[in-house]
């Protein structure tokens, strides 16, 4: 199913919905620490919190953020996983998430999600830098967005 967006009015929206964008403001600002501590304050349920997060977005946020999904397959060996996302962090690179599958064959998949609107080279020159970490079998972008 393809993902659909709008653009709606903040006096229409539910209240579950505003809240949590004011949870995720008071997260950014660190006027909070904790998800505990933010939708305490903001009067919302972390269930609810965690419902919508990652479908309410302010306008201007969405113009900056270029998110990127990569599929990794590392050698099972101690540290790899670390000298990847060292290597995103050191390029300007935000990991959003992240999956690691158990490893089959002394092969494990991970599925990263990074926000690459700092990084400081290339999306291409990026993926060509994991690829040359030893202990990367396969590295392939899944989607942008």
């Amino acid at each position: 199913m393809k993902e659909r967006y709008y653009l709606v009015r903040e006096d229409i929206l539910p209240e579950a919905i505003i809240k949590t964008m004011q949870v995720k403001q008071l997260l950014t600002t660190g006027d909070v620490k904790t998800v505990h501590e933010a939708v305490e304050q903001v009067g919302l349920s972390r269930s609810a919190f965690y419902k919508y997060k990652d479908g309410i977005h302010l306008i201007n946020h969405l113009e900056r953020e270029r998110i990127v999904t990569i599929s990794i397959d590392l050698v099972h060996h101690a540290g790899m996983l670390s000298k990847v996302l060292s290597l995103v962090a050191g390029l300007g690179g935000n990991v959003l998430t992240m999956h690691q599958s158990i490893p089959l064959q002394g092969v494990a998949n991970v599925v990263i999600s990074v926000e690459i609107s700092r990084i400081s080279e290339e999306l291409n020159e990026m993926l060509e830098d994991i690829k040359g970490i030893s202990g990367v079998k396969r590295v392939h972008m899944i989607g942008q967005g």
